[in-house]
């Protein structure tokens, strides 16, 4: 099948994404400090690993405190869905917007797996991650559910690993009309959450 003239370069490769090769995973010589640098290197990875992994966590709970935390003041964030494409700059402005969709005529339920990190420095990574989602949003009558990769900008500050910039692109995206209402045994959002803006 022949493509589309207008179809440009695909986005989700490590070239489209701008992902580069980061520190080598080995260690350099028999030095005390080159092992320091191998074990700090692996202890920096697995402190992204806890923040992307937090990330979901907070979303899914609603937990806008502890996710204000994950993030870099200056954050930026583009997301390319089926539906939509947000392009948002700032901590403040990303939460008010993420704050619209996770309330208590919602269910989300967002995991990201297979992580792949690269730590450019001292003080600079990046990651991509593999999402899978499902998400009820009842106010709207709507279930979406889908795949993506979600490529990230790391930045350490203070000697913490903060999200400094965002993105992700849809593998695939279905939305469907959610009339009747799904019946929850248990619904997280629907007890502890606050209703959707008016």
């Amino acid at each position: 099948m022949a493509e589309s003239s207008d179809v440009g370069a695909p986005t989700l490769t490590k070239k489209g994404m701008g992902i580069v090769d980061g520190l080598p995973l080995e260690i350099t010589d028999d030095s005390p400090g080159a092992l320091r640098d191998a074990v700090q290197l692996l202890l920096d990875m697995e402190a992204i690993r806890r923040v992307k992994h937090a990330y979901f966590r907070c979303l899914d709970t609603g937990n806008f405190e502890e996710l204000g935390e994950l993030f870099h003041p200056d954050v930026k964030v583009h997301f390319i869905g089926g539906t939509y494409e947000w392009k948002l700059e700032g901590r403040e402005e990303y939460l008010a917007a993420i704050g619209q969709s996770f309330h208590n005529r919602s269910v989300g339920h967002h995991n990201g797996h297979h992580p792949e990190i690269e730590i450019l420095s001292a003080s600079e990574a990046t990651g991509v991650w593999y999402l899978t989602d499902n998400m009820w949003i009842m106010s709207q009558e709507n279930f979406t559910t889908g795949t993506a990769i979600y490529w990230d900008t790391y930045r350490k500050v203070d000697g913490r690993w903060l999200i400094a910039d965002s993105k992700y692109e849809r593998i695939y995206e279905l939305n469907q009309h959610a009339n009747p209402e799904p019946r929850f045994d248990y619904h997280y959002l629907g007890k502890y959450a606050k209703p959707p803006a008016s």
